[in-house]
C-alpha cells in the first residue's frame, strides 16, 4: 500500500503545473495570442508557460506601451488583449493604459506581479498595494491567493471585461504563488468556449418596436455611431439601419469607416445642423460625454440611445427610449421592425438629405483654400488634406495627438471599417506607438499610418525600434509645431501672448535624426508640395519610418480655438 501510495503520488508529482504556465494555459483558453509585456522577476513563469502554449511575446521598452498596445490588439482583434508587467513600477507605468481603455471601453487584462505572500508586508521588493490602486480604474480587480486558483482568476478577469460594456480587468500574482506548482488535477481550469455567456442581448423587443414605430413616421432622422459599432462587429448592421431607412448617418470614434467616404448618407461637418434640425436622432455606441456636450448637442423632440452599458444609457441627458445590448443585434432588430418606408417618408427624407449634403458641400467648398494652402510652415489641414489623399482602403490610420489630431478629424476619412484608431475620450497623449504595434500584429496585411503631434511622439516613440526590431514597420508622421498646441492656444486666450508658452514650448526637434539611431527610414518636410511624395517613400521605405513635418506653430483647430473639449 505504501509503495503504491508512493507511485501514484510520484505520478501526481510528474503531473504537477506551475502557476506560470496555468496563467498561459487559461490565455489560450480565452483566446488570447499574444501577450505586450517589459521583463521582470516577479513574473517570468509566464513567460515559460507562454512558450510552452505557443503564445506570442512582444516585449516593449516602456510599460505605458505595453498596456497601450493591449489596448490596441483588443480593439482591432475583438478579443481580449493583455499586457503583462511586474510589480511596483512595473504596474504603476502601466496604469494610464489601463486608465484609457476604461474610457474607451477596450476589453485588455493587465497582469501584474506581486511580492511572495511569504513576504506580506515586509517591504519585499517592488511591494505596493497594486489592487487598491487598479479598482478604481478597472471592471475587475484582485490578487490571486493560491496557485490552483490562477486559471480560474483568469476566466474570472475575462468575464468581467465582456459584461456589458467592454473593459479592462487586473490580476495581481503574489511570486510564490506563480512560482509553485500545484497537482494538475487540482487546478480549476475552465473549458475554451464553456466559461463565458453569448455578449449578443438583444435589448427589451417592446423597446425596439417603440423605437421602429418612431422611425417610420420620422420625416427628419439622423444617427450618429460611436465606438461600439466596431467593437460589436456590427459594420453590416449599421450599414443597413442607415441605408434601409434612409438616415442621414455621423461617425465618431472607430465607427468611422462604417460607410465608405463616397456614401450618399454619410456626412462630416453639418452634424450640428442635423442634431439641432432633426425630429429623431439615435446615438448608437457613445456616451453622452464632453464630445457631444454632455447631451446638450442633440435638439430632436425624440432622441433614442443604443449601448451596451446600463449606466450609460440616459446619463446627463433623459433620452426618450432606452435599448440596451449588442447594437449591431439591436440594430437589426430595429431595421427589420420598421420594414418598407412609406413614400410619404421616402420623400420626406431624400428632402432632408438634400439640404444636409447642401450645406455639406458649401462647408467642403469653403475650406478648400485651407486644404489645399501652399504657405510655408506647412498648415496642418495642408497636412491632414494629404493624409487623407494618401490613405487607402488597407491603411489603419492612428491619431495620437492634440491640436494636429483635432484638425486631422475633421479632413481624414477611411476608407474601410477599422482603419481608424484615437485615443478615446480620456484624450491620452502617447498612445500612438503602442496602437501601431498591435495595429500592425493584428492586421500584417494592413499599411499603419500614425499621425503624432511632437509632444505625444515623444512620450513613448522609442518603442519604434521595438516595432522594426519584430518586423512590424509603420509610418509615423510627425505633426512638428515645437509646442503643446493645444494647451498653448487656451493659455494666449486667458492669459495672453507673453504667456502664452509657459510650460508648452517643447523646442525645435529634428526627429527624422531620430530613425539614424534606429536604422529605418527618416525625412524632414517643409514645403506642402512634397508632403505626398515624402509620404510614398515611406510606404516604400520596407522598414518603419519618420516624416517629420514641420507645421504652422500659429495655425489653431476651430475645436481647439473655441476651447470645446473643455465645455
Amino acid at each position: 500500500m505504501d509503495n503504491h501510495t508512493t507511485a501514484a503520488e510520484e505520478a501526481a508529482e510528474e503531473r504537477s503545473v506551475s502557476g506560470g504556465h496555468l496563467v498561459a494555459r487559461a490565455l489560450r483558453n480565452e483566446g488570447v495570442d499574444t501577450i505586450f509585456t517589459l521583463c521582470g522577476g516577479h513574473i517570468s513563469d509566464i513567460y515559460d508557460g507562454c512558450l510552452d502554449e505557443g503564445i506570442r511575446i512582444i516585449d516593449v521598452r516602456h510599460e505605458q506601451v505595453a498596456a497601450h498596445a493591449a489596448d490596441g490588439y483588443a480593439r482591432m482583434t475583438g478579443n481580449l488583449g493583455c499586457a503583462v508587467v511586474t510589480a511596483g513600477p512595473g504596474t504603476t507605468n502601466a496604469l494610464t493604459g489601463v486608465a484609457n481603455a476604461l474610457r474607451a471601453e477596450s476589453p485588455m487584462l493587465l497582469i501584474g506581479g506581486q511580492a511572495a505572500l511569504s513576504q506580506h508586508r515586509m517591504g519585499g521588493l517592488q511591494d505596493l498595494p497594486h489592487v487598491d490602486v487598479l479598482r478604481p480604474i478597472t471592471k475587475f480587480a484582485s490578487s490571486v491567493p493560491a496557485t490552483a486558483r490562477v486559471a480560474d482568476f483568469v476566466a474570472m478577469a475575462a468575464r468581467s471585461a465582456f459584461a456589458g460594456a467592454f473593459g479592462p480587468v487586473y490580476l495581481e500574482i503574489p511570486r510564490d504563488v506563480l512560482d509553485a506548482k500545484v497537482p494538475e488535477h487540482t487546478a480549476r481550469i475552465p473549458s475554451p468556449g464553456r466559461s463565458r455567456a453569448s455578449t449578443k442581448a438583444a435589448g427589451d423587443l417592446t423597446d425596439v418596436e417603440r423605437l421602429a414605430e418612431v422611425l417610420r413616421g420620422a420625416e427628419r432622422p439622423c444617427v450618429l455611431f460611436g465606438q461600439q459599432v466596431f467593437t460589436c462587429r456590427a459594420t453590416e448592421q449599421a450599414r443597413a439601419f442607415a441605408e434601409e431607412l434612409v438616415i442621414p448617418t455621423y461617425l465618431n470614434g472607430a465607427a468611422r469607416g462604417t460607410l465608405p467616404p463616397s456614401h450618399p448618407l454619410l456626412f462630416q461637418l453639418t452634424r450640428r445642423d442635423a442634431f439641432n434640425d432633426a425630429d429623431v436622432t439615435v446615438v448608437v455606441g457613445t456616451p453622452f460625454d464632453f464630445r457631444l456636450r454632455y447631451g446638450a448637442s442633440m435638439k430632436a423632440p425624440t432622441l433614442a440611445q443604443i449601448d451596451m452599458g446600463y449606466a450609460t444609457v440616459g446619463a446627463n441627458r433623459d433620452v426618450e427610449i432606452g435599448l440596451v445590448g449588442d447594437v449591431g443585434v439591436i440594430l437589426q432588430l430595429v431595421t427589420e421592425a420598421v420594414g418598407t418606408l412609406s413614400d410619404k417618408a421616402r420623400a420626406a427624407r431624400a428632402e432632408w438629405t438634400a439640404r444636409l449634403r447642401e450645406k455639406e458641400t458649401a462647408l467642403v467648398t469653403a475650406r478648400r483654400s485651407e486644404l489645399e494652402n501652399p504657405s510655408v510652415p506647412i498648415h496642418p489641414y495642408r497636412l491632414a488634406h494629404e493624409l487623407d489623399r494618401f490613405l487607402t482602403e488597407d491603411s489603419i490610420f492612428i491619431g495620437d495627438g492634440g491640436d494636429v489630431v483635432t484638425f486631422a478629424g475633421n479632413v481624414v476619412r477611411p476608407k474601410a471599417p477599422g482603419s481608424w484608431m484615437d485615443p478615446g475620450p480620456l484624450g491620452t497623449l502617447g498612445v500612438g506607438t503602442g496602437f501601431a504595434l498591435a495595429a500592425k500584429l493584428a492586421q500584417p496585411q494592413k499599411e499603419v499610418v500614425a499621425l503624432f503631434g511632437d509632444g505625444s511622439f515623444a512620450m513613448t516613440a522609442f518603442d519604434i525600434q521595438t516595432a522594426q526590431r519584430f518586423g512590424l514597420p509603420y509610418i509615423a508622421v510627425v505633426g512638428n509645431n515645437s509646442h503643446m498646441n493645444q494647451i498653448r492656444c487656451g493659455q494666449i486666450q486667458k492669459y495672453g501672448e507673453a504667456r502664452g508658452s509657459v510650460a508648452n514650448y517643447l523646442g525645435d526637434v529634428d526627429f527624422e535624426k531620430f530613425a539614424d539611431v534606429l536604422g529605418i527610414y527618416g525625412e524632414a518636410v517643409r514645403d506642402p508640395e512634397a508632403l505626398g511624395p515624402a509620404l510614398e517613400r515611406a510606404r516604400s521605405a520596407g522598414t518603419c519610418a519618420i516624416l517629420n513635418v514641420w507645421l504652422d506653430p500659429d495655425a489653431y483647430a476651430p475645436g481647439t480655438k473655441n476651447q470645446t473639449m473643455y465645455k
